[in-house]
C-alpha cells in the first residue's frame, strides 16, 4: 500500500481510479464492508483502489477539546489498512483551507480533475464540503455529467444495530468491551511505544509500562484486565490504568499505563498493543499512595481471577491485606 499525503504534490490517476472517503475511525465492521466493496470493484474495472482520510479528523479540527474520543490513531489506522485490498491511502490535511471547499469545488478539483475517479464508494451518511452541502444526490448529478459511477453501501447491520464509530465510542465509555468488539469485528486494542515515566510505579511494588496515548479525549477510562503483545511474539497478561492519574498528579494529558504480571524485562522503545479483554472499575482518586496500592493489590487480583476464568476469588491474603490498608476514594 502506497501512503500519498496531501493534495499538493498529488499526481493525476491519469487512467482513473476506484475511491472512497471518510474518517474510517475504528474501522469497524461497516468500514471493512465499503472497503470490500471498493476492492470489487477496482478489480472489475482494472484500477487502483483509493481510500481518502483526513488528518486531523474533521470534528476535531471544529470542535478542538470538545470533539468525541478517537478510536485510532493515525498510525494504528495505516496499520490496519495496510492488511485490507488498498492499493493507494491518501491522507488530506483538513485545515481552515480545506474545510471552506465548496462541495461542488470539491468534486471539480480533487475527484475529477486529481484522482480522476471512475467509481466512488460511501457510506449513507456521508457529507462534504462547506456547511456538509455535499451529498450522495449532489454526487450523482456530477457523476452522470462526468461519467464516474457513485455506489452507496447502505447501512451495515449487526445483530439489529447500524454499526458506527459513534455507538462503539457509547459501548467503550460504558465499559461494554464484548459489544464494542461485536462491532469492530475484533478486541479493542491501543498501540504505543513504551516510554519512561515517573517510575513511581516501581516505589510501591507494581512497576509499569507507560504508553503516551496522544489523544486529548479517550474512549475507555478506568482499570481493565489487558494483555499486551509486541515483546518476543509473546502475549503477556496484566492489568492497565487508562486516565490522568489523580492520585498522584492529576494531569490533563491521557495516559496508558499496564503493569504485567511476571515480567521485569525493560521494554522502553518498543512499539506494543494493549488488548483490553475486561473493564474492572473506574479511575478513583484515593485519599494516599498506600490506598491505591492497596487497591492495585484487587485490581491485580481480579484480572488475574478474569484470566483463570474466575471472578472475586481474591486469596485470603491479599483480603486480608486490603480489609487492612484500603479506605475508599473518591471519584
Amino acid at each position: 500500500m502506497r501512503i500519498i499525503r496531501g493534495l499538493t504534490h498529488l499526481e493525476t490517476f491519469k487512467n482513473g481510479c476506484v475511491l472512497t472517503i471518510g474518517n474510517f475511525d475504528g474501522l469497524h465492521l461497516g468500514h471493512r464492508a465499503v472497503i470490500k466493496k471498493l476492492a470489487e470493484r477496482g478489480k472489475t474495472l482494472g484500477l487502483p483502489v483509493v481510500v481518502m482520510i483526513f488528518e486531523p479528523q474533521p470534528l476535531e479540527y471544529f470542535l478542538k477539546d470538545n470533539e468525541p474520543p478517537r478510536l485510532m490513531r493515525l498510525r494504528e489506522k495505516v496499520i490496519e489498512f495496510n492488511s485490507l485490498p488498498i492499493d493507494d491511502l491518501l491522507v488530506v490535511r483538513f485545515n481552515r483551507h480545506f474545510a471552506n471547499y465548496e462541495a461542488e469545488q470539491f468534486i471539480d478539483e480533487i475527484l475529477i480533475k486529481k484522482l480522476n475517479v471512475k467509481h466512488l464508494v460511501i457510506g449513507d451518511d456521508f457529507h462534504f464540503g462547506k456547511a456538509r452541502r455535499g451529498n450522495f444526490a449532489l454526487l450523482k448529478a456530477k457523476g452522470d455529467a462526468h461519467g464516474f459511477q457513485i455506489e452507496d453501501t447502505g447501512s451495515y447491520q449487526s445483530a439489529g444495530l447500524r454499526v458506527s464509530s459513534t455507538l462503539i465510542r457509547d459501548a467503550l465509555g460504558a465499559g461494554d468491551l464484548a459489544q464494542a468488539g461485536r462491532l469492530l469485528g475484533h478486541g479493542y486494542s491501543v498501540c504505543g511505544r513504551v516510554a519512561h515515566g515517573d517510575k513511581r510505579g516501581r516505589t510501591i511494588g507494581f512497576p509499569t509500562a507507560n504508553i503516551k496515548m496522544f489523544r486529548k479525549n479517550a474512549p475507555v477510562n478506568g482499570v481493565f484486565a489487558v494483555t499486551l503483545t509486541g515483546i518476543d511474539n509473546r502475549e503477556l497478561e496484566g492489568v492497565a490504568n487508562v486516565g490522568t492519574r489523580p492520585t498522584v498528579d492529576g494531569g490533563s494529558k491521557v495516559i496508558l499505563e499496564a503493569h504485567l504480571f511476571d515480567f521485569d524485562k525493560e521494554i522502553y522503545g518498543h512499539y506494543v498493543e494493549v488488548h483490553f479483554k475486561q473493564k474492572i472499575r473506574d479511575e478513583l482518586c484515593f485519599n494516599s499512595l498506600d490506598d491505591l496500592k492497596a487497591q492495585i493489590v484487587l485490581d491485580v487480583a481480579e484480572a488475574k481471577a478474569i484470566f483463570a476464568g474466575r471472578k472475586n476469588t481474591l486469596s485470603e491474603a491479599e483480603l486480608n491485606y486490603a480489609s487492612e490498608h484500603y479506605s475508599t476514594g473518591s471519584v
